[in-house]
């Protein structure tokens, strides 16, 4: 088979590149692999020949095993039939010693019996006297792990199955009066005041095996318990001096621990001890059983909830609210041992009027309204201080007004409030802590948090700042200052501002109420600041009323006082008007200090150029006055026009929270008391012209305090009007010569 060879290779033997030597050496190569795997292909057969042949003696070899394990598996089966044969045989040659050796046995057995029975008024009485009663059944017994009065019941169904011979009757009348003797001596250790627990339970467990009615050692031992109980609650009542933390020790090391070994031997010896016969009857010795354990057990902690709740109560009036907790935590924590020895009621949680979450609970109150107590305290001291310091000023002469430290007062007040509350909150929050045993309950929780901390402290707190806050509008109340409402006003704001969210959402975040405010059990932030607000509007309109009503006594004795017939010719501006325009300015300052400007209509120029363009301006007005008759100024046009005007003011009107609506309301009420004044006065013309330099006087200074000139304007312009109704002889001044009189005065 010829190889392919490529065109100018040196292998082409017939291209005129080929080269014999590589050619050469290139088919020894060949050759030589092709000898060397025809060795290997050898190699290979020659191993697969000497396995075939091992394989082929191994099969026949386990052949040959196969054969000799059938031949023996046939000899096993002979034997074994053999032995079958064997053994039926030897049982029915034994069949008839069998039965008498079971007969003999029987026998025997009877006999130790008898000796039993023979020998048990001696070893009970020897047993007894020796005061060993529990060891009794190492006497008597004659079966493994059986008590002695049960081999003595066991003997006593012999004697009484047997009872007709005489020989049984003496042996059942001897042990009969000494197991009387062994109850009476059993009852008497069941009711001694030294026995211990292991001594009660000992003869209480005999008494039971010699079918004593158990319904009467229930009671018998609660009984005895009850004593020893009624000694540890008296030691509890006595410890009235001592700290609350060992108060707490000591009721978990005495009465609680005794309580609970009480309960723990009652259930061994009367509840989960087995029982032999009818099992309903059983049943229902345990249930009655239960039922005693359950109202001695009640009835023991509820005398121990008071005694508590008493100390705590008592221990709360000025003590440390971190070591109040933990003897809680401590006293609730012990009551989970109560709980898992007498499962049928929840101490910690649900029990009657009393239970440890209750006792908490009602610390915890007592101590949110303790905290809330010295809230109001606090507050109410805070209020004495700012009245001192709003009144001290005008002892020393220093800034009459008081207006001076208005912003601080105010920044005071409301911070050290709120820092209070914080603090308050900050102390409560120990009974929230996560690792008490009360602190993650969901109902201590609800009541504490949601109802003790939020409602009754905070949300209550702020409701009662705000009704102190509107105490102060009570008409009765002539000693409160006026600039104290006015600061009070802007307290209730600033804390319906931010306060109240701030006090809030730091209530619900610390003590996790997030989730209750779907529920509408939660007072609203809204409902809280809406009455704040209120409170604020209410003090803002007291504080208006009061000064008002303060300038206008002042210019209605300047009125009533004054001979408006026989006065003289006007020279200068009466001093009260003077005092008017003091006033005002000073209210001005007061309120500046703490209320913003607000809104103002826009001045006319003649208001802005004073005294000449604002008398020029009303000249053309009051020079109409001066023309009119007396029976043209009486005239019914001219007074229902100056109605209109008057009926278009509202005095006593909400003000806003601004200064120019608070001095608004203020000169409002101040100017219709001048005119109702004046409509009451009958003047001459010297009167007249009085209150007319007085109007003018007022008009130069009081525009500057109001939303609106023209309000003052209209207010002067019916004051005057009344008094030229009111005039004998209306004849006004000029009014140049008003205002030379106005700006000299």
């Amino acid at each position: 088979m010829s190889e392919s060879v490529p065109t100018g290779s040196p292998y082409d033997i017939d291209g005129q590149h080929f080269n014999p030597d590589i050619s050469w050496t290139r088919r020894v190569k060949i050759v030589r692999e092709t000898q060397s795997l025809h060795s290997d292909m050898q190699t290979l057969v020659y191993e697969n020949y000497n396995k075939f042949i091992a394989g082929t003696d191994t099969i026949r070899k386990m052949k040959n095993d196969f054969k000799k394990m059938e031949d023996e598996m046939d000899h096993l089966a002979k034997n074994m039939e053999s032995i079958t044969s064997f053994s039926e045989q030897i049982s029915s040659t034994l069949q008839d010693t069998r039965q008498k050796i079971t007969k003999l046995s029987g026998v025997h057995s009877l006999l130790k019996r008898l000796q039993f029975l023979f020998k048990l008024p001696g070893n009970l009485t020897d047993r007894i006297h020796e005061g060993q009663y529990a060891q009794v059944r190492l006497l008597v017994a004659r079966q493994a792990n059986c008590a002695a009065v049960q081999d003595y019941m066991h003997a006593q169904r012999v004697l009484q199955r047997y009872s007709n011979m005489p020989s049984f009757q003496g042996i059942q009348q001897d042990c009969e009066s000494i197991v009387g003797e062994l109850k009476d001596r059993l009852h008497c250790q069941f009711k001694s005041k030294e026995a211990t627990a292991r001594e009660l339970a000992q003869a209480v467990d005999l008494l039971l095996q010699l079918q004593e009615p158990a319904s009467v050692l229930c009671s018998q031992f609660l009984q005895h318990a009850d004593g020893t109980l009624a000694e540890q609650l008296s030691l509890l009542r006595d410890a009235k001096d001592q700290d609350i933390m060992e108060f707490v020790d000591q009721g978990s090391a005495g009465f609680l621990s005794d309580l609970c070994l009480v309960v723990a031997t009652y259930n061994d010896m009367f509840i989960n001890r087995s029982h032999d016969g009818d099992l309903e009857e059983s049943d229902e010795a345990v249930s009655a059983a239960v039922s005693q354990l359950s109202s001695f057990v009640l009835a023991n902690m509820e005398r121990y909830f008071e005694l508590v709740q008493t100390h705590i109560d008592r221990e709360q009036e000025g003590g440390d609210t971190a070591v109040l907790v933990r003897a809680l935590d401590r006293f609730h924590r012990r009551l989970q041992a109560m709980n898992m020895l007498f499962s049928d009621t929840d101490f910690a949680s649900v029990f009657g009027h009393r239970t440890g979450t209750e006792v908490v609970l009602r610390a915890g109150r007592k101590q949110c309204r303790a905290h809330l107590q010295g809230l109001k305290l606090h507050f109410a001291d805070a209020l004495t201080r700012v009245r001192q310091s709003l009144a001290a000023p005008r002892l020393v002469g220093q800034e009459g007004d008081g207006s001076g430290g208005l912003p601080e007062l105010l920044t005071s007040l409301v911070l050290t409030t709120v820092e209070k509350v914080k603090g308050v909150l900050q102390d409560l929050l120990l009974f929230a802590q996560p690792d008490l045993t009360f602190g993650l309950k969901p109902h201590f929780r609800e009541r504490f948090c949601v109802e003790h901390v939020r409602e009754e402290l905070v949300v209550g707190f702020l409701l009662h700042l705000t009704a102190t806050a509107r105490s102060f509008c009570s008409a009765g109340d002539s000693k409160v200052p006026p600039i104290l409402l006015l600061l009070l006003s802007k307290v209730c704001l600033e804390l319906q501002a931010s306060s109240v969210h701030y006090l809030l959402q730091q209530t619900d975040e610390w003590f996790g109420i997030e989730d209750q405010h779907r529920t509408g059990i939660l007072t609203s932030e809204q409902e809280i600041c809406a009455s704040m607000r209120a409170a604020a509007q209410e003090l803002l309109n007291f504080y208006v009323r009061t000064q008002g009503l303060s300038v206008s006594q002042m210019l209605r004795k300047s009125v009533e006082t004054r001979d408006w017939l026989h006065t003289i010719e006007p020279r200068t501006v009466r001093a009260v008007m003077k005092r008017v325009v003091e006033d005002i300015a000073a209210l001005d300052g007061q309120v500046g200090a703490l209320y913003e400007e607000g809104h103002r209509t826009e001045h006319s120029s003649d208001s802005s150029r004073r005294t000449h363009s604002v008398s020029a301006s009303r000249h053309a007005y009051r020079s109409n006055w001066s023309s009119y008759t007396p029976n043209q100024l009486n005239s019914s046009l001219a007074t229902n026009i100056q109605k209109l005007f008057s009926e278009r003011i509202e005095i006593f009107s909400a003000v806003e929270f601004s200064k120019v609506s608070i001095l608004t309301g203020i000169i409002k009420i101040s100017l219709k008391t001048f005119l109702e004044c004046v409509r009451l006065r009958t003047f001459s013309r010297y009167g007249l012209q009085q209150i007319q330099v007085d109007t003018h006087y007022l008009q130069l200074y009081l525009w500057r305090f109001v939303e609106d000139e023209n309000l003052v304007h209209f207010l002067l312009d019916e004051i005057l009007g009344s008094a030229v109704h009111r005039c004998l002889d209306p004849v006004l001044m000029e009014p140049s010569v008003v205002e030379i009189i106005c700006e000299r005065g």
